[in-house]
Protein backbone atom coordinates (compact mmCIF):
# COMPACT_ATOMS: atom_id res chain seq x y z
CA UNK A 1 0.00 0.00 0.00
CA UNK A 2 1.26 3.40 -0.57
CA UNK A 3 2.46 6.02 2.15
CA UNK A 4 -1.02 7.85 1.38
CA UNK A 5 -3.16 5.00 2.30
CA UNK A 6 -1.83 4.80 5.72
CA UNK A 7 -1.98 8.12 6.46
CA UNK A 8 -6.17 8.19 5.14
CA UNK A 9 -6.58 4.44 7.41
CA UNK A 10 -4.02 4.53 10.41
CA UNK A 11 -6.15 6.13 12.86
CA UNK A 12 -8.27 3.19 12.30
CA UNK A 13 -5.50 1.59 14.91
CA UNK A 14 -6.42 3.64 17.71
CA UNK A 15 -10.08 3.41 17.09
CA UNK A 16 -9.59 -0.30 17.34
CA UNK A 17 -7.80 -0.27 20.40
CA UNK A 18 -10.32 1.79 21.76
CA UNK A 19 -12.91 -0.38 20.95
CA UNK A 20 -11.01 -3.35 23.03
CA UNK A 21 -10.77 -1.32 26.04
CA UNK A 22 -13.78 -0.32 25.74
CA UNK A 23 -15.25 -3.47 26.12
CA UNK A 24 -12.21 -4.49 28.98
CA UNK A 25 -13.39 -1.63 30.65
CA UNK A 26 -16.41 -3.32 31.42
CA UNK A 27 -14.97 -4.94 34.38
CA UNK A 28 -14.82 -1.29 36.25
CA UNK A 29 -18.69 -1.41 36.49
CA UNK A 30 -18.78 -4.75 38.51
CA UNK A 31 -19.87 -2.66 41.21
CA UNK A 32 -23.22 -2.54 39.97
CA UNK A 33 -23.96 -6.35 39.92
CA UNK A 34 -22.92 -6.52 43.87
CA UNK A 35 -26.17 -5.31 45.94
CA UNK A 36 -28.11 -7.84 43.47
CA UNK A 37 -26.16 -10.89 43.88
CA UNK A 38 -25.91 -10.05 47.81
CA UNK A 39 -29.84 -9.75 47.47
CA UNK A 40 -30.24 -12.97 45.36
CA UNK A 41 -27.66 -15.35 46.82
CA UNK A 42 -26.91 -14.18 50.53
CA UNK A 43 -23.38 -13.76 49.58
CA UNK A 44 -21.63 -10.81 51.63
CA UNK A 45 -19.99 -7.88 49.69
CA UNK A 46 -16.16 -9.32 50.17
CA UNK A 47 -17.78 -12.59 48.45
CA UNK A 48 -19.59 -10.52 45.85
CA UNK A 49 -16.12 -8.33 45.08
CA UNK A 50 -13.96 -10.89 45.00
CA UNK A 51 -14.74 -12.22 41.63
CA UNK A 52 -13.53 -8.68 39.86
CA UNK A 53 -10.22 -8.44 42.73
CA UNK A 54 -9.14 -12.10 40.78
CA UNK A 55 -10.17 -10.68 36.95
CA UNK A 56 -7.77 -7.32 37.58
CA UNK A 57 -5.06 -9.91 39.09
CA UNK A 58 -5.40 -11.93 35.64
CA UNK A 59 -5.86 -8.95 33.31
CA UNK A 60 -2.45 -7.85 34.66
CA UNK A 61 -0.65 -10.94 34.97
CA UNK A 62 -1.52 -11.96 31.13
CA UNK A 63 -0.32 -8.68 29.88
CA UNK A 64 3.10 -10.55 29.93
CA UNK A 65 2.37 -13.52 27.92
CA UNK A 66 -0.57 -11.82 25.91
CA UNK A 67 2.39 -9.17 25.25
CA UNK A 68 5.37 -11.25 23.62
CA UNK A 69 3.02 -13.62 21.79
CA UNK A 70 1.65 -10.01 19.56
CA UNK A 71 5.05 -9.11 19.74
CA UNK A 72 5.66 -12.13 18.02
CA UNK A 73 2.44 -12.99 15.82
CA UNK A 74 1.03 -9.79 15.36
CA UNK A 75 -2.03 -7.67 17.27
CA UNK A 76 -4.77 -9.11 15.03
CA UNK A 77 -4.70 -12.50 15.76
CA UNK A 78 -3.82 -11.91 19.30
CA UNK A 79 -6.70 -9.65 19.98
CA UNK A 80 -9.22 -12.16 18.08
CA UNK A 81 -8.24 -15.19 20.86
CA UNK A 82 -9.03 -12.56 23.91
CA UNK A 83 -12.40 -11.57 22.03
CA UNK A 84 -13.47 -15.23 21.54
CA UNK A 85 -12.23 -16.09 25.03
CA UNK A 86 -14.77 -13.47 26.22
CA UNK A 87 -17.71 -15.69 24.84
CA UNK A 88 -17.20 -18.69 27.79
CA UNK A 89 -16.32 -15.73 30.35
CA UNK A 90 -19.50 -14.51 30.01
CA UNK A 91 -21.73 -17.15 29.03
CA UNK A 92 -20.27 -19.27 31.69
CA UNK A 93 -20.59 -16.76 34.42
CA UNK A 94 -24.50 -16.74 33.32
CA UNK A 95 -24.67 -20.14 35.00
CA UNK A 96 -24.59 -18.46 38.53
CA UNK A 97 -28.28 -19.09 39.30
CA UNK A 98 -27.07 -22.86 38.78
CA UNK A 99 -23.79 -22.74 40.48
CA UNK A 100 -24.88 -20.05 43.40
CA UNK A 101 -21.26 -20.01 44.88
CA UNK A 102 -18.35 -17.28 44.63
CA UNK A 103 -15.98 -19.49 43.30
CA UNK A 104 -18.02 -20.10 40.54
CA UNK A 105 -17.90 -16.46 39.20
CA UNK A 106 -13.93 -16.40 39.95
CA UNK A 107 -12.78 -19.24 37.93
CA UNK A 108 -15.45 -18.02 34.73
CA UNK A 109 -15.20 -14.26 34.83
CA UNK A 110 -12.72 -13.83 36.94
CA UNK A 111 -9.90 -16.09 35.72
CA UNK A 112 -11.59 -16.50 31.76
CA UNK A 113 -12.60 -13.07 31.80
CA UNK A 114 -9.97 -11.80 33.46
CA UNK A 115 -7.26 -13.41 30.34
CA UNK A 116 -9.71 -12.11 27.79
CA UNK A 117 -8.95 -8.98 29.08
CA UNK A 118 -5.51 -8.68 29.00
CA UNK A 119 -5.00 -10.31 25.81
CA UNK A 120 -7.56 -7.51 24.29
CA UNK A 121 -5.36 -5.01 26.40
CA UNK A 122 -2.07 -5.91 24.92
CA UNK A 123 -2.79 -5.66 21.47
CA UNK A 124 -4.43 -1.83 22.10
CA UNK A 125 -1.13 0.17 22.87
CA UNK A 126 2.07 -1.16 20.75
CA UNK A 127 0.51 -0.75 17.21
CA UNK A 128 -0.65 2.40 18.13
CA UNK A 129 2.68 3.49 19.48
CA UNK A 130 4.23 2.56 16.36
CA UNK A 131 2.09 3.78 13.68
CA UNK A 132 2.05 7.01 15.50
CA UNK A 133 5.96 7.84 16.47
CA UNK A 134 4.80 11.88 15.51
CA UNK A 135 1.86 11.64 17.83
CA UNK A 136 2.58 8.68 19.96
CA UNK A 137 0.67 10.24 23.35
CA UNK A 138 -2.22 11.52 21.76
CA UNK A 139 -2.08 7.96 19.84
CA UNK A 140 -1.85 5.73 23.01
CA UNK A 141 -3.93 7.49 24.88
CA UNK A 142 -6.90 7.51 22.26
CA UNK A 143 -6.29 3.66 22.01
CA UNK A 144 -6.58 3.51 26.03
CA UNK A 145 -9.87 5.82 26.45
CA UNK A 146 -11.89 2.93 26.34
CA UNK A 147 -11.30 1.50 29.60
CA UNK A 148 -11.76 4.70 31.54
CA UNK A 149 -15.02 5.16 29.77
CA UNK A 150 -16.28 1.78 29.71
CA UNK A 151 -17.52 2.61 33.70
CA UNK A 152 -19.70 5.66 32.91
CA UNK A 153 -21.18 4.30 29.91
CA UNK A 154 -22.18 1.25 31.06
CA UNK A 155 -22.68 1.27 34.94
CA UNK A 156 -25.92 2.79 34.31
CA UNK A 157 -27.14 1.10 31.40
CA UNK A 158 -26.72 -2.35 33.53
CA UNK A 159 -28.24 -0.81 36.92
CA UNK A 160 -31.13 1.26 35.20
CA UNK A 161 -32.02 -1.30 32.26
CA UNK A 162 -30.42 -4.61 31.93
CA UNK A 163 -30.46 -6.21 35.06
CA UNK A 164 -33.81 -4.86 36.34
CA UNK A 165 -35.20 -6.20 32.50
CA UNK A 166 -33.05 -9.54 31.83
CA UNK A 167 -31.29 -9.80 35.25
CA UNK A 168 -28.36 -11.08 36.11
CA UNK A 169 -27.76 -14.05 34.09
CA UNK A 170 -29.25 -12.00 30.69
CA UNK A 171 -27.00 -9.01 31.44
CA UNK A 172 -24.06 -12.19 31.17
CA UNK A 173 -25.25 -13.26 28.53
CA UNK A 174 -26.14 -9.69 26.53
CA UNK A 175 -22.02 -8.92 27.81
CA UNK A 176 -20.96 -12.48 26.05
CA UNK A 177 -22.21 -11.53 23.10
CA UNK A 178 -21.67 -7.68 22.71
CA UNK A 179 -17.62 -8.25 23.75
CA UNK A 180 -17.12 -10.83 21.05
CA UNK A 181 -18.37 -9.20 18.22
CA UNK A 182 -17.20 -5.54 19.45
CA UNK A 183 -13.90 -7.24 19.67
CA UNK A 184 -13.52 -9.37 16.83
CA UNK A 185 -15.03 -6.21 14.70
CA UNK A 186 -11.62 -4.55 16.74
CA UNK A 187 -9.81 -7.27 15.73
CA UNK A 188 -10.30 -7.24 12.39
CA UNK A 189 -9.11 -3.26 11.94
CA UNK A 190 -6.08 -3.28 14.19
CA UNK A 191 -2.38 -4.21 12.18
CA UNK A 192 1.05 -3.48 12.36
CA UNK A 193 2.45 -0.89 10.35
CA UNK A 194 5.05 -2.17 7.49
CA UNK A 195 8.62 -2.25 8.43
CA UNK A 196 9.85 1.17 6.54
CA UNK A 197 6.41 2.79 7.26
CA UNK A 198 7.31 6.74 7.99
CA UNK A 199 4.50 8.84 9.45
CA UNK A 200 4.60 12.76 8.33
CA UNK A 201 6.55 14.59 11.21
CA UNK A 202 6.07 18.44 11.67
CA UNK A 203 9.68 20.31 13.09
CA UNK A 204 8.09 20.09 16.45
CA UNK A 205 7.93 16.58 16.33
CA UNK A 206 11.47 16.04 14.74
CA UNK A 207 12.70 18.69 17.66
CA UNK A 208 10.95 15.94 20.64
CA UNK A 209 11.59 12.71 18.73
CA UNK A 210 15.81 14.31 18.80
CA UNK A 211 15.68 14.89 22.88
CA UNK A 212 13.83 11.63 23.70
CA UNK A 213 16.18 9.11 25.41
CA UNK A 214 15.74 5.48 24.36
CA UNK A 215 17.47 2.78 24.57
CA UNK A 216 16.96 0.76 21.24
CA UNK A 217 14.88 -1.41 21.19
CA UNK A 218 15.32 -3.14 24.59
CA UNK A 219 14.64 -7.15 24.97
CA UNK A 220 13.01 -7.75 28.09
CA UNK A 221 15.77 -8.89 29.30
CA UNK A 222 17.66 -5.23 28.92
CA UNK A 223 14.45 -3.72 30.36
CA UNK A 224 14.65 -5.59 33.69
CA UNK A 225 18.50 -4.64 33.89
CA UNK A 226 17.22 -1.23 33.63
CA UNK A 227 17.09 0.82 36.66
CA UNK A 228 14.61 3.03 35.06
CA UNK A 229 12.16 0.26 35.06
CA UNK A 230 12.18 -0.06 38.64
CA UNK A 231 11.76 3.27 39.24
CA UNK A 232 9.03 3.14 36.59
CA UNK A 233 7.46 -0.24 38.23
CA UNK A 234 7.32 1.15 41.55
CA UNK A 235 6.00 4.37 40.64
CA UNK A 236 3.12 2.92 38.51
CA UNK A 237 2.27 0.68 41.45
CA UNK A 238 2.20 3.46 44.25
CA UNK A 239 0.37 6.02 42.11
CA UNK A 240 -2.45 3.80 40.26
CA UNK A 241 -3.32 2.33 43.77
CA UNK A 242 -4.73 6.03 44.74
CA UNK A 243 -6.93 5.64 41.64
CA UNK A 244 -8.40 2.41 42.18
CA UNK A 245 -8.59 2.44 45.73
CA UNK A 246 -10.56 5.84 45.17
CA UNK A 247 -12.97 3.98 42.88
CA UNK A 248 -14.28 1.82 45.35
CA UNK A 249 -14.33 3.82 48.37
CA UNK A 250 -16.00 7.32 46.62
CA UNK A 251 -19.12 6.11 47.18
CA UNK A 252 -19.55 4.69 50.57
CA UNK A 253 -17.39 7.75 51.56
CA UNK A 254 -20.38 9.91 49.97
CA UNK A 255 -22.76 8.59 52.06
CA UNK A 256 -20.63 7.91 55.44
CA UNK A 257 -19.31 10.77 55.34
CA UNK A 258 -20.58 13.66 53.44
CA UNK A 259 -24.05 12.46 53.61
CA UNK A 260 -25.12 12.40 50.15
CA UNK A 261 -27.92 10.23 49.15
CA UNK A 262 -26.89 7.35 46.79
CA UNK A 263 -27.71 8.63 43.86
CA UNK A 264 -25.58 11.70 44.70
CA UNK A 265 -22.60 9.69 45.50
CA UNK A 266 -23.19 7.57 42.58
CA UNK A 267 -22.39 10.55 40.26
CA UNK A 268 -18.99 11.18 42.44
CA UNK A 269 -18.08 7.89 40.48
CA UNK A 270 -19.09 9.12 37.41
CA UNK A 271 -17.43 12.05 37.20
CA UNK A 272 -14.26 10.27 38.43
CA UNK A 273 -15.03 8.15 35.12
CA UNK A 274 -15.58 11.15 32.75
CA UNK A 275 -12.67 12.28 33.89
CA UNK A 276 -10.66 9.56 33.36
CA UNK A 277 -11.70 8.74 30.14
CA UNK A 278 -12.12 11.81 28.65
CA UNK A 279 -8.79 13.24 30.06
CA UNK A 280 -7.17 10.59 28.69
CA UNK A 281 -6.28 12.38 25.00
CA UNK A 282 -5.84 15.24 26.86
CA UNK A 283 -3.13 13.46 28.34
CA UNK A 284 -1.51 12.37 25.11
CA UNK A 285 -1.76 15.62 23.76
CA UNK A 286 -0.21 17.56 26.69
CA UNK A 287 2.73 14.92 26.57
CA UNK A 288 3.11 14.87 22.68
CA UNK A 289 3.84 18.97 23.73
CA UNK A 290 5.71 19.22 26.53
CA UNK A 291 7.12 15.90 27.72
CA UNK A 292 4.84 13.11 29.07
CA UNK A 293 7.23 12.98 32.73
CA UNK A 294 6.60 16.67 33.05
CA UNK A 295 2.86 15.79 32.88
CA UNK A 296 2.76 13.38 35.32
CA UNK A 297 5.03 15.26 37.90
CA UNK A 298 2.48 18.27 37.48
CA UNK A 299 -0.75 15.97 37.94
CA UNK A 300 1.37 14.13 40.89
CA UNK A 301 1.95 16.95 42.73
CA UNK A 302 -2.30 17.72 42.12
CA UNK A 303 -3.11 14.14 43.19
CA UNK A 304 -0.84 14.15 45.97
CA UNK A 305 -2.40 17.10 47.65
CA UNK A 306 -6.23 16.04 46.96
CA UNK A 307 -5.71 12.52 48.49
CA UNK A 308 -3.66 14.20 51.79
CA UNK A 309 -6.66 17.28 51.73
CA UNK A 310 -9.66 14.73 50.95
CA UNK A 311 -10.23 14.54 54.93
CA UNK A 312 -10.97 18.01 55.09
CA UNK A 313 -11.42 19.35 51.94
CA UNK A 314 -14.29 16.76 50.14
CA UNK A 315 -16.48 17.12 53.06
CA UNK A 316 -19.62 18.80 50.93
CA UNK A 317 -21.14 17.71 47.78
CA UNK A 318 -19.14 20.32 45.57
CA UNK A 319 -15.74 19.66 47.10
CA UNK A 320 -16.33 15.37 46.75
CA UNK A 321 -17.60 16.05 43.20
CA UNK A 322 -13.94 18.55 42.39
CA UNK A 323 -11.98 15.84 44.49
CA UNK A 324 -13.61 13.33 42.12
CA UNK A 325 -12.40 15.37 39.34
CA UNK A 326 -8.69 15.37 40.36
CA UNK A 327 -8.66 11.82 41.16
CA UNK A 328 -9.83 10.90 37.63
CA UNK A 329 -7.65 13.61 36.07
CA UNK A 330 -4.76 11.65 37.95
CA UNK A 331 -5.72 7.92 37.26
CA UNK A 332 -6.06 9.09 33.25
CA UNK A 333 -2.53 10.17 33.23
CA UNK A 334 -1.00 7.07 35.16
CA UNK A 335 -2.79 4.68 32.79
CA UNK A 336 -2.29 6.80 29.14
CA UNK A 337 1.48 8.08 29.87
CA UNK A 338 3.41 5.38 31.28
CA UNK A 339 2.70 3.37 27.93
CA UNK A 340 4.29 6.16 26.02
CA UNK A 341 7.16 6.40 28.83
CA UNK A 342 8.02 2.60 27.86
CA UNK A 343 8.03 3.48 24.70
CA UNK A 344 10.51 6.45 24.82
CA UNK A 345 12.57 4.06 27.39
CA UNK A 346 12.81 1.40 25.40
CA UNK A 347 11.81 1.28 21.98
CA UNK A 348 8.36 -0.34 19.86
CA UNK A 349 9.94 -3.65 18.98
CA UNK A 350 9.20 -5.64 21.89
CA UNK A 351 6.85 -2.90 23.71
CA UNK A 352 4.07 -5.81 24.15
CA UNK A 353 5.96 -7.77 26.68
CA UNK A 354 7.91 -4.68 27.84
CA UNK A 355 5.02 -2.91 29.06
CA UNK A 356 3.86 -6.15 30.02
CA UNK A 357 5.99 -6.04 32.63
CA UNK A 358 5.37 -2.60 33.61
CA UNK A 359 1.68 -3.10 33.63
CA UNK A 360 2.25 -6.18 36.61
CA UNK A 361 2.46 -2.72 38.40
CA UNK A 362 -1.11 -2.40 38.03
CA UNK A 363 -1.99 -5.70 39.49
CA UNK A 364 -0.23 -5.29 42.77
CA UNK A 365 -2.18 -1.47 43.02
CA UNK A 366 -5.44 -3.65 42.78
CA UNK A 367 -4.62 -5.42 45.89
CA UNK A 368 -4.51 -1.67 47.68
CA UNK A 369 -8.72 -1.13 47.97
CA UNK A 370 -8.94 -4.56 50.22
CA UNK A 371 -5.91 -2.61 52.36
CA UNK A 372 -8.46 0.36 52.20
CA UNK A 373 -11.62 -1.63 53.60
CA UNK A 374 -9.51 -3.43 56.04
CA UNK A 375 -8.18 0.32 57.61
CA UNK A 376 -11.71 1.62 57.19
CA UNK A 377 -13.11 -1.65 58.64
CA UNK A 378 -10.45 -1.19 61.76
CA UNK A 379 -10.86 2.54 62.16
CA UNK A 380 -13.93 3.57 61.11
CA UNK A 381 -12.76 6.50 59.49
CA UNK A 382 -11.43 7.22 56.07
CA UNK A 383 -9.06 10.09 57.41
CA UNK A 384 -6.37 7.27 57.26
CA UNK A 385 -6.80 5.50 54.37
CA UNK A 386 -6.47 9.12 52.32
CA UNK A 387 -3.19 9.60 54.54
CA UNK A 388 -1.81 6.28 52.78
CA UNK A 389 -3.24 7.26 49.60
CA UNK A 390 -1.50 10.76 49.66
CA UNK A 391 1.78 8.93 51.03
CA UNK A 392 1.97 7.08 48.24
CA UNK A 393 1.43 9.46 45.93
CA UNK A 394 3.64 11.42 46.98
CA UNK A 395 6.58 8.86 47.03
CA UNK A 396 5.35 7.89 43.25
CA UNK A 397 5.81 11.93 42.36
CA UNK A 398 9.22 11.74 43.86
CA UNK A 399 9.95 8.61 41.82
CA UNK A 400 8.87 10.68 38.43
CA UNK A 401 11.53 13.47 39.36
CA UNK A 402 14.00 11.36 40.16
CA UNK A 403 13.00 10.26 36.05
CA UNK A 404 13.40 13.99 34.95
CA UNK A 405 16.47 14.76 37.05
CA UNK A 406 18.77 11.67 36.57
CA UNK A 407 17.81 10.69 33.05
CA UNK A 408 16.39 13.87 31.74
CA UNK A 409 13.48 12.70 30.48
CA UNK A 410 10.76 15.20 29.63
Amino acid sequence: MKTKGYILTRWSVPFAGFLLTLMGGISYAWGIFTVPMMDKFGWTKADAALPFTVYMLMFALTMIPAGKLQDMIGPRKVAAMGALLFFPAYCLAALVSYFPYTWWLVVTYGVIGGVACGTVYACSVPPARKWFSDKPGLAISFAVMGFGLAAAVFAPLKAGYLIPTYGIEGTFLILAITTSVVCLFAAWLIRNPPDDWKPPMSEHHKKAEQIKIIIQEATPRDLIRSPIFYIMWFAFALLISGGLTSIKIIPPYGELVVRLTQMEASIAIAIFAYFNGFGRPLAGFLSDRVGAVRVMIYTYIIQTVTLLCSPVFAVTLPTLYIAAALIGWSFAVTLSLFPVLTASCFGTKHMGINYGLVFTAFGVGSLLPAVGSWIFDITGSYTLVFVLLGILAWVGLILCVSLRKKYALR
